[in-house]
């Protein structure tokens, strides 16, 4: 049983959100990686190690790659390594590069944890009433992607069982792929169409229209909800203050130690570490009463 299954879509949203904001809002090298490490050890959490290692198996050389190719683009910085081509390789540039590769690696997962909570039926719940074609649109959407993943194993599976493999040309094998890509398309597109008029016969986006929900906000929620936005409103508030300022250009800066500092250290390690403590207390928890079976 996961902490987040039951979590309110409201509370779930709410701290998917402001990690994604506060990973974006800065390239302070303590923030980076906090919310890099975080968002790592929660996608583990949520969708298996196995997986986890497997994405980490593309995301690791993306990094690799976005923090070799900065400074060969970028000859910035007063710390000069080594010239390639005449051109001056700093460190400066090094270090920027790495760190905005976490950057995007840390937005990366943390949208991936919240595409592995944030359900289509709960974005409906939340954005249905509101604006009802546009979240029926999202939902579909950010539903899109796996479950043509899924579709395509099928159909590529049912296409080898048939013996469409068989021939060892190349030619052949892209012309097999060429098929599953051509039926993959075909299905969903009739599917979208079967959505459409199944959501209009059940009269959804209607005025009057009403509709079952399961989630019910509890104390629970509440209080990781009212948690969620102190430590965010905490982060934002220290650093338009200034507590993250750091340069990488023309001279790496010092990392502050200092109050204001220090206490921005804290707010997003207390934010990015609580779902990973939430699902840490979840899971003992279910294992005790499990045993007490």
């Amino acid at each position: 049983m996961k902490y987040f299954d039951r979590l309110h879509p409201v509370s779930a949203l709410a701290y998917f959100l402001s990690m994604l904001l506060i990973a974006m809002l800065t390239m302070h090298p303590v923030i980076i990686s906090v919310c890099y490490l975080s968002g790592i050890i929660f996608c583990g959490m949520l969708t298996g190690y196995k997986n986890l290692l497997k994405s980490l198996a593309y995301s690791l050389p993306l990094t690799v790659i976005i923090a070799v190719t900065n400074p060969l683009f970028s000859h910035r910085g007063e710390t000069i390594l080594f010239f390639l081509n005449d051109n001056p390789v700093t460190q400066e540039s090094i270090l920027y590069g790495v760190f905005a590769s976490l950057m995007l690696m840390s937005v990366f997962y943390w949208c991936k944890n919240y595409s592995a909570v944030m359900t289509s039926d709960k974005f409906i719940y939340l954005f249905g009433r509101i604006i009802p074609k546009l979240s029926l649109v999202l939902s579909l959407i950010l539903a899109f992607i796996p479950k043509m993943k899924r579709k395509f194993r099928e159909i590529d599976e049912a296409q080898k069982a048939l013996g469409i493999y068989a021939s060892k040309s190349y030619v052949d094998k892209i012309r097999s792929k060429m098929r599953v890509l051509s039926i993959l398309l075909t299905d969903s597109l009739e599917n979208s169409v079967e959505t459409a008029d199944s959501m209009r016969a059940r009269g959804y986006g209607l005025k009057h229209r009403t509709s079952y929900a399961l989630y019910r906000f509890g104390l629970s929620d509440g209080l990781f909800l009212a948690a969620t936005l102190a430590l965010a409103a905490a982060d934002v508030v220290l650093i338009i203050f200034g507590a993250s300022s750091f340069n990488f250009y023309p001279a790496l800066s010092a990392v502050g130690f200092s109050a204001l500092p220090c206490a921005l250290y804290v707010c997003i390690a207390l934010l990015g570490f609580m779902s990973f403590f939430a699902e840490v207390k979840e899971n003992v928890l279910w294992r005790l009463l499990k045993s007490k079976i």
